[in-house]
């Protein structure tokens, strides 16, 4: 058909346009000399605004109207190009160009304050920054519209289908297992000593030692590569090429390995779309709760398994004799798992991930209602990091500047992350049912089956399905808390000796 070609040419300009953006951010994160700011806001500032002109645009409206009116003659991946895509051009049409061009800037300038003064933890150089950004993320929750709460609007632009009032629900339910089952493994956590994994590792040991797990579950080198930047992240310029980030730290042998297994995970489903769906609107996540559920899945259930471990540790024992002399499996095993209060979410144990992200959560609801100001931001995170997981940061470097989101204003995201961990078990178990000697395969190091499985199941079929269907598909489920809260009251009892 003559107009869906037209469409899909629409897309490819669009979705270029948009990979140009992405390199100018990979690029400000990883590489990009400091004086190099002003031209790198101006640049991505103005991408920023042909996108949104082109998404807006009466045409491509026009376009796709007359599409809708045909559907019944399109297949049904091209009637579900053309209903994702009205979704985009629906909330861009929404949307002011003049409120996407002033959050492109803010959000540019944002991000560099925050590399610059985090370290330091000048939050009050940084708070001007943040007031701006959330600001212009009110507006932009009114301008799209909710039927009940203006995190609706946010919200559901990273998670179609899971509304505030449901996330809610889902987070209470889980609370409920999760908070009374860490408060008995805490009482016992003093069982493992995790004392080891502080010793000094060598950067570039680790850094190697990394880029040979990525290769092994299956992330492809030639269409990706790994670099260093303040905090890890995934970004895609088209299904060619697929980049991560991570950082290392060389007292914390876990930092740097787990984010790159997290960010692989990322990369795996950016990686394996379905060729065709490239330069479109489809070559996305289903959702970012599904895009987690992958990062979540190769960094925990498969990154922090006894089957993983039973392959690497005999390796890693050798890459690193004087601080691993005289540990012994069991004992490592452990205390890659063990369950402590901590500061940082990135870095944070199983059962208290999820409690980081509550937090985040209930801060962003504050925030954008105007409950909470930004100038009282690092008291209100401080104390509900106190009431929740036990700890108090002792600056802003470990408290509210520690994470990028805010900065670049993707408010609505965090819950993404917990949803992850409860779809990526969902999705794990019925791969376990699938192969019943998957296990075997891990300990073996053949991850290629499950990447294999992963990609047939979730990775190729990419936003060509919302994730409440994708689950059903996969698993016959809806979304639960219950089977994550089997698997870690499992794995945690026997790990802990609980009954």
């Amino acid at each position: 058909m003559d107009k869906l070609n037209a469409l899909r040419q629409q897309l490819a300009t669009i979705v270029d346009l948009e990979a140009a953006t992405a390199l100018l951010g990979w690029d400000q994160h990883t590489y990009m000399p400091r004086g190099g700011l002003e031209a790198r806001v101006r640049q991505i500032t103005t991408l920023q605004g042909l996108i949104h002109e082109r998404m807006a645009s009466d045409e491509l409206h026009e376009l796709l109207g007359a599409l809708e009116a045909d559907t019944g003659k399109l297949d049904p991946v091209d009637a579900r190009l053309v209903l994702v895509t009205r979704r985009d051009v629906d909330q861009a049409r929404r949307l002011p160009a003049e409120l996407v061009v002033r959050k492109a800037e803010a959000t540019g300038r944002a991000l560099d304050s925050w590399m610059v003064n985090r370290p330091r933890g000048d939050f009050g150089a940084w708070r001007p920054h943040l007031e701006e950004v959330f600001a212009i993320v009110r507006l932009e929750a009114e301008a799209l519209g909710y039927e009940e709460e203006a995190y609706d609007a946010l919200l559901n632009r990273y998670e179609p289908g899971m509304g505030t009032r449901r996330l809610r629900a889902v987070f209470s339910e889980l609370a409920e297992g999760l908070v009374p089952f860490r408060r008995q493994v805490l009482e016992v956590s003093h069982r493992v000593d995790d004392e080891m994994l502080s010793r000094h590792f060598d950067g570039q040991k680790q850094w190697d030692l990394g880029l040979r797990m990525l290769k092994e579950m299956g992330y492809d080198f030639n269409h990706g590569r790994q670099d260093r930047s303040p905090h890890p992240f995934t970004t895609s310029f088209g299904l060619p090429d697929v980049r991560i980030t991570t950082r290392i730290h060389e007292n914390d042998f876990r930092a740097g390995l787990f984010g790159t297994l997290h960010e692989g995970g990322h990369g795996l489903y950016e990686q394996n779309f379905l060729p065709e769906f490239d330069r479109s609107t489809l070559a996305q996540g289903s959702s970012l709760g599904i895009h987690e559920s992958q990062s979540r899945l190769w960094e925990n259930l498969v990154g922090r398994s006894r089957p993983y471990w039973n392959r690497w540790f005999g390796e890693v024992k050798e890459l690193f004799p004087a601080q691993l002399s005289g540990v012994g499996f069991q004992a490592f095993y452990a205390a890659i798992n063990r369950v402590k209060p901590g500061l940082i979410r990135v870095e944070a144990d199983e059962l208290s991930y999820n409690l980081h992200i509550f937090v985040r959560f209930e801060l962003e609801l504050r925030l954008l209602s105007g409950d909470l100001a930004v100038a009282d931001l690092p008291e209100a995170w401080d104390s509900l990091m106190e009431s929740t997981l036990g700890v108090r940061p002792p600056s802003p470097v470990d408290g509210c500047m520690q994470d990028m989101h805010w900065a670049d204003g993707s408010v609505g995201y965090f819950p993404t992350y917990a949803l992850g961990n409860l779809y990526g078990v969902q999705i794990f178990n019925q791969a376990r049912r699938e192969m019943p000697a998957m296990d075997e395969d891990i300990a073996s190091g053949r991850l290629l089956p499950l990447k294999d499985w992963l990609t047939e199941r979730v990775y190729r079929p990419a936003r060509s399905v919302d994730p409440g269907e994708l689950l059903r598909l996969i698993t016959g489920q809806d979304l639960s808390p219950q089977p994550w809260l089997a698997y870690v009251k499992n794995k945690y009892s026997e790990l802990y000796g609980l009954d």
